[in-house]
């Protein structure tokens, strides 16, 4: 079992340069023993592929990766040749992340139709999965037509992981991926909802808020305000019911050094093969560094 984080973290506002603030994050991760760096992606953030590749060729040694790029709007050809790009940086230490992302959030944004998400999944995989075994690509689905003469110049195979959490997005990633990362799926969702559909050898990364701190209560408040709106999206609106809880912030692992350590164990006694510690409710650099230390123990 593995343990990782996902960033950025809640402690980057103030930061002058955010791309000089994650490639030193990814270090302190590293020197924390710490096993690998995810990064995330909003419309208008820093480019994930981008930022991974250069933390991890800045930073020897530790796994980089995606959590997560979504698919929409981005064409299959244009994400391939950025991962192969990264996996190229890094030595072959960068594992790309993809995600359907929210109709209802990310449609306004982009001002185009949104395509049927399971038809997507299963059409935008099949072309990363020729890309990256080093095929010409002719392919024209529902939702994807993506067709180039020979293979990528950049070569290399990249793995795929899905953020995948219902019973048709998992299917899809067990037959064409490498695995899923789920966020917010608690233990029992993650035992009972996930790992069943999965076949052995897939990896399992459990996403979670986990803190570790001596005033809890506040850092909690703080976690409750900025994890409200994941419960207005479906999908995670039913992987919270799954799991038996009202709010996101229920999930989220905040204590004391014990806490924080049981917590996390749960997730991987459900089956996760890795856990990703986000920080959702952190304060500053001193806590973030604090829980960095702590949850290093896991790493295998």
């Amino acid at each position: 079992m593995t343990i990782g984080v996902t960033l950025p973290s809640g402690d980057t506002g103030s930061a002058p340069n955010l791309v000089d603030e994650l490639i030193t994050q990814t270090r302190q991760a590293a020197d924390a023993g710490l096993k690998s760096v995810w990064f995330s992606q909003l419309p208008l953030s820093q480019d994930a592929i981008t930022v991974a590749a250069l933390a991890g060729r800045e930073v020897p040694g530790i796994e980089v990766g995606t959590s997560v790029v979504p698919t929409y709007p981005r064409h299959p050809f244009l994400v391939a040749s950025a991962a192969q790009t990264a996996q190229a940086a890094t030595g072959g230490r960068f594992t790309l992340g993809i995600g359907l992302g929210s109709k209802g959030f990310l449609g306004p944004v982009y001002g185009i139709d949104y395509p049927p998400p399971i038809r997507h999944l299963r059409e935008y995989l099949t072309v990363l999965k020729q890309v990256f075994a080093g095929e010409a690509v002719d392919f024209e689905g529902e939702t994807v037509t993506a067709k180039a003469p020979g293979p990528s110049t950049v070569g290399g195979d990249v793995p795929v992981i899905v953020a995948a959490m219902g019973p048709q997005a998992l299917r899809v990633t067990d037959e064409l991926a490498d695995g899923t990362l789920p966020f917010l799926a608690g233990p029992r969702a993650l035992s009972e909802q996930i790992v069943p559909h999965l076949s052995e050898g897939k990896r399992i990364l459990a996403a979670i808020p986990a803190i570790v701190t001596d005033e809890p209560d506040a850092v909690r408040a703080i976690a409750v305000e900025q994890m409200g709106f994941y419960a207005q999206i479906p999908s995670y609106r039913r992987i919270l019911e799954a799991e038996g809880v009202d709010h996101p912030a229920d999930l989220a692992i905040i204590g004391d050094e014990k806490t924080v350590i049981a917590g996390i164990q749960r997730y991987y006694d459900a089956g996760a093969t890795d856990v990703l510690v986000s920080q959702a409710g952190i304060r500053s650099s001193e806590e973030r560094l604090r829980t960095w230390e702590v949850i290093s123990s896991f790493g295998s």
